[in-house]
């Protein structure tokens, strides 16, 4: 049995911040898909044994359960000692942009791609302040890495791992991130990281049933 167990889908955007994390650092670890769209998440069993708030990601190391993205990638630098900061200056920034991105990147983008693309709810009012909202946080994150190879310092950091999440959904959020063209130059520099795998080709459950 791998070391390292992560409860997760390949739709979700947070469960593959921590498992890109996972692959990058070359961990023993193996996905457990969690059945989302079937309701998984919701009985009781999985908020009794695996995670109370009803969530994916879940890592269980070695009996060691920890949830949240953020927490779980905090958790993977102190074991492998990648991935994070240098200095308590930097260890402030991975925090600030970690915190803008649940707020105002995956936070929005997530919703947004599951309503355009997963529920198909068709084009609302909700869709259209999440689709403003999203692009501004973009706009935000363009102008930072025109001279910023990455979103702390030199090198690639959780930081990265959790802004970057939703974005590599090519074609499913109901825009072009193209239009960035600073954060589609940053996102692939993190695609050429060894180890670098799609979210689809790194967790199980794609495509779902239903899929066309």
């Amino acid at each position: 049995m791998a070391e390292y167990v992560l409860h997760c889908m390949a739709q979700s955007g947070h469960s593959y911040k921590a498992a890109l994390m996972l692959e990058l650092c070359g961990a023993d670890w193996t996905p457990k898909w969690v059945d989302f769209f079937n309701g998984e998440t919701r009985t009781e069993e999985y908020r009794k044994t695996v995670n109370e708030m009803g969530e994916v990601p879940v890592l269980n190391h070695n009996g060691k359960l920890l949830t949240q993205s953020a927490v779980i990638m905090d958790y993977l630098f102190e074991k492998f000692g990648k991935f994070g900061w240098e200095n308590e200056d930097q260890r402030r920034e991975v925090l600030r942009w970690t915190i803008f991105d649940n707020q105002k990147v995956s936070g929005l983008i997530g919703p947004l791609r599951f309503m355009r693309t997963l529920a198909k709810t068709g084009e609302t009012e909700v869709t259209k302040f999440l689709d403003g909202r999203s692009k501004s946080a973009l706009a935000i994150m363009d102008k930072h890495f025109d001279g910023n190879a990455f979103a702390v310092g030199a090198k690639p950091t959780i930081a990265d791992f959790s802004l970057c999440s939703y974005l590599y959904y090519d074609g499913e959020l109901g825009f072009d991130v193209g239009a960035y063209p600073n954060v589609t130059t940053w996102l692939a520099r993190i695609k050429s990281l060894p180890g670098w795998k799609h979210p689809y080709d790194l967790m199980p459950g794609h495509p779902l049933p239903d899929a066309k």
